[in-house]
Parts: C-alpha cells; structure tokens; sequence
C-alpha cells in the first residue's frame, strides 16, 4: 500500500509539472488531472493507510480525555 501511494504521488506530481513546463495543447488537462489525482485518489489512499489501525476515539475531545490533559497539566 505505501509503495502504491508513492508512485500515484509521483505520478500526480509529474503530472503536475509537465502541464506546467511543456508547451502541449492539453496541458492544462494534465495539470487537472493530477490536482484531482492528489486529492480525490492519493489523499484519501493516505489517510486510511495512516489511520487504519488506530481508535479515533483516543484522538478526539471528549470529557474523559480533557480530564486526562487537565491532570498531565497539573502533574507538571
């Protein structure tokens, strides 16, 4: 999976690039292109790969976990 997410990033990247420095007549197709690569394909691919394994619940504000941050705070 992370080698897969790394060429479709370079792929969307080079995609990016050449629509920029090459004088074709698509050029600005190949720069859509890997706009839409990044953020509707490789963006999502990365976020599940990094968040795949862990529990969403440790990550958000709830009054359990503001507790713990207020006695981290006060143990210091």
């Amino acid at each position: 999976m992370k080698y897969i997410i790394l060429i479709l990033t370079i792929a969307a990247f080079s995609s990016i690039i050449i629509g920029f420095v090459a004088d074709l007549e698509y050029a600005q197709k190949l720069i859509g292109f890997g706009v839409v690569g990044l953020f509707l394909i490789v963006f999502p691919l990365f976020s599940y790969y990094r968040w795949k394994e862990k529990n969403v619940q440790d990550y958000m504000l709830t009054k359990e976990n503001l507790d713990k941050m207020r006695e981290r705070e006060n143990n210091k």
